[in-house]
């Protein structure tokens, strides 16, 4: 690939009224039936139940109340739900009808705005505040806003590490599928339309382990016990990928990692995982680029926060020469430089040895 100097704007429009969006049954139905975000953290909270016996947990953006009921489950004596939207009544109704009214106290309220009695602190605090590509309406400023106001020292955050990957990838059901004889016509055109209004928003799809490139590489990782709410502001990535298949490059894909205390274990969103309802996030380039094993692509992937809503982040994606980036030390790739470059490591490398 030698075209350069695509630029791909994306961005994901948030619900006008966010909490009123999370009042809406639909909502926690699809999250309730993610059985692999309920097994991950309901592995993650038995992990460390030794801990948590006895010990005060608050649940940041609580919903229904299912991660606080598995606290209380694993011997949290005491658990504040905390959850500003209106379905913090039904978390209370659910709560009373699993007999944990005694343990599970839901708090309708932002985090930001609440008080605990004598100033009390928690011992550990754990949220499902993942977006789409991990930040998308994310609730994870106010998941650092509890930490730094309410978490004691020593205490644990659930997820405690979490990690966006991005792969280039093929689309192949929206690209090629058009350019297929559809009933004996060819609607190529409408792949192309499809493909370029689809820069102005990232798509969230499945994509297939076998649609991506390369090696899956992790552009940024966030430690939740040290990070702070200004590292959310901007971030950027800028890099050379060595592919490692032929085929179309067609969009970057996007997943995230999320990785528990202890043996808590991983969360993971990626092609290769088991489907959670984030699925991937895909955003598409407005041309199909043909390319090959060893050849290396470059991009410069820029997530900022809109200034007229933080849970709201612009994306762009501009693809760049390849010829011109600096390439990684060693590389694999067909251009004559880096193989130049790697005849003269490994002669370097026998010679020191010898």
């Amino acid at each position: 690939m030698r075209e350069n100097g695509v630029v791909l704007l994306s961005s994901m429009e948030p619900p006008e009224d966010y909490f009123k969006s999370y009042e809406d049954l639909a909502v926690h139905r699809l999250m309730l039936d993610d059985s692999a975000r309920i097994d991950a953290y309901k592995h993650a909270i038995d992990a460390i139940k030794d801990f948590l016996v006895g010990r005060v947990v608050m649940d940041v953006g609580a919903g229904t109340g299912i991660l606080s009921m598995l606290c209380a489950q694993a011997g949290a004596r005491k658990v504040y739900a905390v959850e500003a939207s209106g379905i913090a009544s039904v978390a209370s109704r659910l709560v009373e009808a699993n007999n944990l009214s005694h343990v599970v106290q839901v708090l309708q309220s932002k985090v930001e705005e609440l008080e605990l009695p004598e100033g009390e602190k928690v011992d550990a605090i754990v949220s499902e505040w993942m977006g789409f590509y991990l930040l998308h309406e994310s609730m994870l400023d106010s998941v650092l806003v509890a930490r730094d106001r309410f978490l004691a020292p020593g205490g644990k955050i659930l997820p405690e590490m979490a990690t966006l990957v991005a792969c280039p990838c093929s689309l192949p059901r929206y690209h090629s599928h058009w350019r297929e004889d559809f009933y004996g016509l060819d609607l190529s055109l409408f792949g192309e339309l499809e493909r370029s209004s689809r820069g102005t928003q990232p798509l969230v799809t499945d994509v297939h382990p076998e649609d991506l490139l390369a090696e899956p590489i992790t552009i940024w990782q966030l430690d939740l016990q040290q990070a702070k709410c200004a590292d959310l502001d901007c971030l950027r990535d800028r890099r050379v990928v060595l592919l490692n298949r032929e085929g179309s490059f067609e969009g970057l894909c996007l997943w995230f990692e999320c990785r528990f205390p202890g043996q808590g274990g991983v969360l993971s969103t990626g092609p290769a995982a088991p489907r959670t309802h984030w699925q991937q996030t895909a955003l598409v380039l407005p041309s199909t680029h043909p390319v090959e094993a060893f050849e290396c692509v470059a991009w410069e992937l820029v997530l900022a926060r809109s200034s007229d809503d933080t849970r709201h982040y612009n994306i762009q994606l501009s693809l760049l020469d390849p010829d011109t980036e600096p390439h990684p030390i060693p590389c694999d790739c067909i251009a004559s430089r880096c193989a130049l470059i790697g005849c003269v490591v490994e002669q370097y490398q026998k010679t020191h040895h010898n």
